[in-house]
């Protein structure tokens, strides 16, 4: 029995299909709101503000806040601080997945409840109490959990998400798949196999994974045509909503492990790094991971997925390998430094770590 799992099984109410935004007045209603504060962007508010309807409503007074762009400490300090100022009761955030990380956290500094509409399916479960957190600059600052504060709701219409850019959905994609590669050792130990949670972590992360797999292709193809299909539905499904269960039912266990964690290394002392979405970087940890791991088939067995949709394979391929081997020592450090690598069934010296990033290198260069 585990007595360190942390169980959050998802947003309080949950909705995503053609007219859902129509049920966001009624559960401001239920919150009794009075003075909402809503979080958004720019390119995607400006496709999302004609569809909120219910920002009209006399019901409750609106307040706005565009944000940074970056899901930072200091914005969500802006963001608590407005919160303050005109003493609202609820945050809703509008826009992509960085946003609904920083009003996730701002939320719980001022201790009020809050809901997402994401427009974007770029990044894997926008609901989790879980933040990536950056500078301004784009550089990683690692996580922040706020596990006791949920989401009360994600509401949103596909119409207003299908027509972001396609390689934020591949990104988006990229990062669900994560999911699967950095749980399956975990989860496969002994020890972790009657955990009931655990169970459904693993499986879910298996839903995630075959899904990608074998409905990528038409996914997008009806983003292109801009047609909402039962692939498209599916898969942005599975990016915001059902890949959280993953981390959220599985914990520490089933979250983050080495693909992660490379990921915040090479934000952290890579600049040129800050080009590619969260996602596109996930992606390239990925092999990195199965590179720890030593499980090269598998690689095989995604090359073909990576090469279709333009996948980073290698910082050389990147064109951000740091010659300057002490980067590549920082980068060993601070991947070692990361709990949930070291919860991966095989050795993970820093030796190991760092003797990983070379083989990725050497065995993509000769594919």
């Amino acid at each position: 029995m585990l007595i360190d799992l942390k169980v959050k099984a998802g947003p309080q109410f949950y909705r995503y299909h053609e007219g859902a935004l129509d049920f966001v007045p009624e559960l401001l209603k239920e919150y009794q709101v009075k003075r909402l504060l809503v979080v958004h962007g720019s390119v995607s508010w400006e496709k999302a503000r004609p569809r909120l309807t219910f920002l009209d409503d006399p019901a409750q007074e609106v307040f706005f806040h565009s944000y940074t762009g970056e899901c930072s400490y200091m914005g969500a300090d802006m963001i608590k601080q407005k919160v303050e100022q005109q003493q609202i009761d609820f945050i809703l955030g509008v826009g992509g997945g960085k946003l609904a990380d920083l009003v996730g956290y701002a939320a719980h500094l001022a201790n009020i409840p809050f809901g997402v509409v994401p427009t974007l399916a770029s990044n894997c479960a926008p609901w989790t109490p879980l933040a990536v957190m950056y500078k301004e600059n784009g550089e990683s600052e690692g996580k922040s959990e706020h596990f006791l504060r949920q989401a009360a709701f994600l509401i949103t219409d596909p119409q207003l998400v299908i027509d972001a850019p396609i390689s934020y959905f591949i990104a988006g994609l990229a990062d669900t798949l994560a999911k699967w590669y950095e749980s399956e050792a975990i989860l496969a130990q002994p020890e972790l196999q009657n955990e009931p949670f655990l169970q459904i972590a693993g499986y879910t992360a298996k839903l995630c994974e075959s899904a990608i797999m074998t409905q990528s292709q038409k996914a997008i193809c009806g983003i292109q045509t801009q047609e909402v299909t039962e692939e498209f539905i599916h898969l942005s499904e599975m990016i915001m909503a059902a890949s959280g269960l993953v981390g959220g039912l599985g914990d520490k266990y089933a979250r983050n492990a080495a693909a992660h964690a490379m990921h915040d290394a090479i934000s952290k002392y890579l600049p040129k790094s800050h080009r590619f979405l969260h996602g596109e970087k996930v992606a390239y940890g990925i092999f990195y991971q199965l590179a720890i791991e030593e499980k090269w088939s598998t690689i095989d067995q995604l090359l073909p997925f990576y090469q279709e949709f333009k996948l980073p394979m290698s910082l050389h391929q990147m064109a951000i390998y740091p010659e300057d081997p002490q980067i590549i020592d920082q980068l060993v450090d601070f991947i070692a430094s990361k709990e949930k690598v070291h919860l991966i069934p095989v050795s993970t010296t820093k030796e190991r770590l760092k003797q990983a990033i070379f083989d990725v290198e050497n065995y993509i260069a000769q594919c």
